[in-house]
């Protein structure tokens, strides 16, 4: 595996992690708040979208230079 895929592999993992946070903080809002970690999750949401948005120029800007 390349590098250029491992990169984004690494993404697609990171905003499942994130993405996977934020909907906990939003299901258990309770147990979130609890720990203390209800401001992250909203954190979390946006750092997600940026990501993602970032992942999307990435494959975009290397899709002529991904060998497959």
């Amino acid at each position: 595996m390349s590098l250029k895929h491992f990169h984004i592999v690494f993404l697609f993992f990171a905003i499942l992690s994130d993405l996977g946070f934020w909907l906990w903080t939003r299901m258990l809002p309770e147990q979130a708040a609890a720990l203390g970690v209800a401001g992250l999750g909203s954190f979390a949401g946006w750092l997600s979208i940026v990501m993602t948005a970032y992942l999307v120029w990435y494959i975009v800007k290397k899709s002529r230079t991904i060998i497959v």
